[in-house]
């Protein structure tokens, strides 16, 4: 038999500069962007009140926290990224390891998308 599954997206994009370290081109000099980020989170059960999965005002208020340290920063400079490379696969993976403690228990994430330009994304998911 079948399971229900929800699935909630919400978007929201910052501004910012990094440097790729040890690329071989010009994305390892100092160049900003103006990101897009996704996420979209999964349940299988809704609140027994309002029959939501979770508010979506409550998501976007969790996605701009997680990003107001990136934003209009030198990403190199802000940790983890002073350490590890502030490539879009790690930008989704930070985002999503910051934001997954704070859903509630019966949500969980299903993916990141950090996208650097409209043509071409970075999506972080787990199994």
């Amino acid at each position: 038999m079948s399971q229900p599954l929800w699935k909630l997206t919400v978007r929201s994009e910052f501004c910012a500069a990094h440097a790729l370290r040890h690329y071989q081109g010009k994305c390892e000099r100092l160049h900003g962007h103006n990101y897009a980020v996704e996420v979209s989170v999964q349940g299988g059960q809704l609140t027994p009140n309002t029959e939501l999965l979770m508010d979506f005002g409550d998501l976007k208020a969790l996605l701009k926290k997680t990003l107001e340290p990136l934003d209009h920063q030198h990403i190199n400079e802000v940790p983890p990224f002073d350490v590890s490379n502030p490539s879009s696969e790690n930008l989704a993976r930070y985002i999503w390891q910051q934001m997954a403690p704070a859903l509630p228990p019966t949500v969980r994430m299903h993916s990141v998308t950090v996208a650097e330009k409209g043509i071409q994304s970075a999506t972080y998911m787990e199994e």
